[in-house]
């Protein structure tokens, strides 16, 4: 008997799992949401704004060559798909309340979190070659009469740019947006255990 009562105590001794609170949790995930639905926002409103400035730019400005016209519906189109994208995922993330229905919230935050991953991941590499290309095309009119210098920093300097943000900023602001969703849902899937 004895061992059975020091084996109690010790049984009772071990610490309790942390229990996790309702309200702290929805609370933190409706910010966190809230600052990637944010972002969202205002990554629509900018594209929105760059968006008729190259369409200003295409059908109010007249070119030489055909090229830049192109060069330039190759940006504008471009602009649009990412454009929608971004709208899509601001729809997706603001739309639901985790308030009303944290389960159900959970599966759809996975579920755009798989998707996102997956429609990114190829999206971005697609953007980037496409927007290149149609600015390669809209600078070859634009530099006709630029020295050969200036040429190359500006197409040097437009390389390096992408060359940056595709392989540095890019992995560093979708790997941050990552680690948020992750928390949230790692969050809400420990709450959801805590009440099965």
């Amino acid at each position: 008997m004895k061992d059975f009562d020091h084996l109690m105590s010790v049984w009772q001794g071990q610490p309790k799992p942390d229990q996790l609170s309702v309200d702290e949790v929805l609370k933190q995930v409706k910010k966190g949401i809230r600052s990637i639905t944010t972002k969202l926002y205002w990554s629509i409103v900018a594209m929105v704004v760059i968006t008729i400035f190259a369409f200003i730019i295409t059908f109010f400005l007249a070119f030489k060559s055909w090229v830049t016209t192109v060069g330039i519906l190759i940006v504008l189109i471009t602009m649009l798909m990412y454009l929608s994208l971004i709208v899509r995922h601001y729809h997706i993330l603001s739309k639901r309340d985790a308030t009303l229905n944290p389960s159900e919230y959970l599966d759809s935050l996975k579920a755009y979190q798989k998707n996102r991953t997956k429609v990114i991941g190829w999206f971005y590499y697609i953007y980037t070659l496409l927007i290149s290309a149609g600015l390669a095309m809209y600078l070859i009119e634009l530099l006709e009469t630029a020295s050969l210098p200036f040429k190359l920093v500006t197409y040097g300097s437009t390389i390096i740019w992408f060359l940056f943000t595709t392989f540095y900023l890019k992995p560093r602001m979708f790997k941050n947006e990552e680690e948020k969703l992750n928390l949230m849902i790692d969050r809400l899937v420990r709450l959801q255990e805590q009440f099965d």
